[in-house]
């Protein structure tokens, strides 16, 4: 696989993962009002994007969770959260489904978001994306993938929250064999173990008429508008972002095994009889998962996670290297 196929990944959704087309469950004047409330925020967003980098930082995370807010109301989308937003800096990493997915973690932890270069010349919100400090990526240049890990480790170490969407492409959210197969990329997980901040997975969830749903779900060739006329016609689309408990990373890390407890986290494994032999973390609680490297006078070759065995795998690699892998 080339470096450029690693830099971008592919699910397996197409056409046949949405909902059939059906009758709007709202009525015309309903979703015409959605439309004008949606345009409304986004030249609210368009004024904030022009005070934002004058605000404190408390201040500019607070305008922006209630824009955010505001503007899922506007959609008719609801919003629920189950366990406790970090307040400090963290690297947030989450499944990705819809351009929605953008909408709720700010909604529920503003931070900068790691996005590609050409949402940075989109009208208004390109603006309000540079404003907010948002880290664009270039990625027709793989070679570039190490400046932006530094980039976002810098945010970190400056005290920064960053959210990513380490699966690099969405999915529906249904379908286990139309995850992208590739998983959690580790490449952003560097930047946390380089900056030693915490990684906090966030779980993000789809309900239509109280039953999981495909209907937000942005795939493939679908055309941005088409999946915002879907949205605004629902009557009762609710995401639910679950908040679970912090990965701590140790000095010198192995993203990897960083990378693959996040998934663990967002994409628990359906229960078994086998028996569990210690806790695992509680959604949304105060338990934190630490996960520890050998220290640096021992090899490297097997890090471990806190209160389990070894575990054999290569460690990190610096920032220079092929951090996609």
């Amino acid at each position: 696989m080339t470096a450029e196929g690693l830099w971008r990944p592919a699910s397996g959704c197409g056409p046949d993962c949405l909902p059939p087309p059906a009758a709007p469950d709202v009525s015309w004047a309903r979703r015409a009002g959605r439309l004008l409330g949606v345009l409304g925020m986004l030249l609210a967003g368009a004024g904030l994007a022009v005070v934002l980098p004058l605000l404190p930082a408390t201040d500019r995370q607070a305008a922006l969770r209630r824009w955010a807010r505001g503007t899922l109301r506007a959609l008719g989308v609801r919003l629920t959260v189950r366990g406790r937003p970090p307040r400090r800096r963290a690297l947030l990493v989450a499944n990705h489904v819809s351009w929605l997915d953008i909408l709720a973690v700010l909604a529920v932890a503003p931070a900068r978001m790691l996005a590609k270069r050409e949402v940075r010349s989109w009208p208004v919100v390109g603006a309000l994306a540079a404003a907010a400090g948002t880290v664009f990526v270039d990625r027709s240049r793989p070679r570039e993938l190490p400046a932006t890990v530094a980039r976002v480790a810098g945010a970190l170490r400056a005290g920064h929250p960053v959210a990513v969407f380490p699966e690099g492409t969405t999915w529906c959210g249904a379908a286990t064999d139309c995850r992208p197969a590739r998983g959690f990329r580790p490449a952003m997980f560097e930047a946390a173990v380089v900056a030693g901040a915490p990684v906090v997975p966030l779980g993000l969830a789809y309900r239509y008429a109280g039953d999981p749903s495909t209907l937000p779900a942005f795939l493939g060739e679908e055309t941005l508008w088409a999946s915002v006329r879907r949205v605004l016609a629902a009557r009762d689309l609710t995401v639910a972002v679950t908040v679970t408990a912090a990965l701590h990373p140790a000095d010198r890390a192995d993203r990897r095994l960083l990378a693959r407890a996040a998934e663990s986290a967002v994409h628990p494994a359906p229960p078994t009889r086998t028996r569990v032999t210690r806790p695992a973390p509680v959604l949304g609680g105060p338990t934190v998962y630490p996960l520890w490297s050998a220290p640096r006078s021992r090899s490297l070759d097997s890090p471990a996670v806190a209160g389990a065995p070894p575990i054999t795998g290569t460690p990190s690699r610096g920032p220079d290297l092929d951090l996609a892998a």
